[in-house]
């Protein structure tokens, strides 16, 4: 049958997600089979989504494709390429607060992450006052609005990052191959479509491993509840930094994280699940923006993690995740951030949680306020979702 090896490669990826170390729960693996569903549609839209020679931009990651801790605050889109090719990247620029780009030399390995070959953001080329731009991609040498693709040069990935999700628009971006514009690619044939099932199975049980891998090197080797200082993040994403952590919680236990306000255009916190990608951020408030919390009086932004409902704004709901990641982001930064500039991570009973918030009253919300938050937030999701 010409879909056995992918069929085939089905079955392992059930075998990874039913023994995943972190399994516990029958939510665990609940959450697992979905995830799996997440990873088999991403992967048949990879692999038919493969041509470096007429490429088109594809959503890498959204709420039903998740994977590597997928930013609630970003649009994900990435084309395949060749490191002798030109390529023409034209679009116009949203209302975002970040649009970034950055070329690498492979995908991500259950051992490897690939290098990041080229990593910018728009202030690098040049808008027009209508919002347009085009920029390009190739193997001559870098110029005005010309990056030059380094060897090994194989995919061109585009984060575009909202802060305020009801008031930023975004933009659009399309990519052609310079010396195959006006031409086709050859007809389908039966190898070939043979070839894409192959390769999507083998990225289906490569993308779990891999995200299954990658919070051991980067997470779970650092102390519990706490988080780290800001650093680059890895991956050479230029102007972001991050700070990252791993919770555990009882349902009586209430995390404080408390960090300064910040002049990056971009500052975002989000929560994970032990399958390392972002919980449910459209009909919960799993994540926060700069814009989307809270800040005190003080100039700090008090994020409360918890499960019960504490009655605060800047409340991260766990959605019964007793344990999962912790990540901030800041991103378009024009400076390297500092220790003070990270996070400090209380744990505290849920009964002393209003005598350990400085500001505890101005915090809080109705339960009516809290709902027209979440209904912001799904309207705005469904916006984008369609452009």
């Amino acid at each position: 049958m010409l879909t056995e090896s992918f069929a085939a490669a089905i079955a392992d990826a059930e075998k990874i997600v039913a023994e995943a170390p972190h399994v516990r729960t029958e939510q665990d693996l609940t959450e697992g089979y979905d995830y799996l569903a997440g990873n088999i549609r991403a992967s048949l839209q990879m692999a038919w989504a493969y041509d470096r020679d007429f490429p088109y931009f594809v959503q890498s990651t959204g709420p039903y494709t998740k994977m590597g801790l997928d930013n609630p605050d970003t649009l994900y889109f990435h084309a395949n390429i060749r490191a002798d090719a030109e390529y023409v990247v034209t679009g116009r620029r949203g209302s975002t607060a970040d649009l970034s780009f950055q070329v690498l030399n492979g995908d991500y390995s259950p051992v490897d992450v690939p290098d990041s070959l080229t990593a910018f953001d728009d202030r690098a080329f040049d808008i027009a006052d209508d919002g347009t731009f085009e920029i390009r991609f190739g193997p001559g040498a870098a110029g005005p609005n010309y990056f030059t693709l380094g060897s090994g040069s194989a995919m061109l990935v585009v984060r575009e990052v909202y802060s305020d999700w009801t008031a930023e628009e975004r933009g659009t971006i399309t990519i052609r191959r310079a010396d195959t514009t006006g031409t086709a690619p050859p007809a389908l044939s039966r190898e070939l479509i043979a070839k894409r099932y192959a390769a999507a199975g083998k990225m289906l049980t490569s993308r779990l491993k891999t995200f299954l891998a990658f919070p051991k090197w980067f997470y779970l080797n650092l102390p519990v509840n706490t988080m780290t200082e800001p650093r680059s993040t890895p991956g050479g994403l230029t102007t972001q930094f991050s700070s990252v952590g791993h919770y555990d919680l009882a349902d009586d236990e209430v995390m404080i994280v408390s960090v300064p306000v910040s002049e990056a255009p971009y500052h975002g916190f989000q929560l994970g699940s032990m399958w390392y990608v972002s919980l449910d951020y459209i009909n919960h408030q799993t994540s926060l923006t700069a814009d989307q919390a809270v800040a005190d009086p003080d100039g700090r932004i008090r994020y409360v993690i918890s499960e019960r409902d504490p009655g605060l704004a800047n409340w991260i709901e766990r959605t019964g995740h007793s344990r999962g990641y912790l990540q901030i982001r800041w991103q378009r930064l024009s400076r390297d951030l500092k220790p003070e500039d990270g996070p400090e991570v209380e744990v505290v009973p849920f009964a002393e949680l209003a005598q350990r918030l400085p500001f505890h009253e101005q915090a809080r919300i109705t339960p009516e306020q809290y709902a027209e938050r979440i209904a912001a937030r799904q309207a705005a999701v469904a916006r984008r979702m369609v452009g």
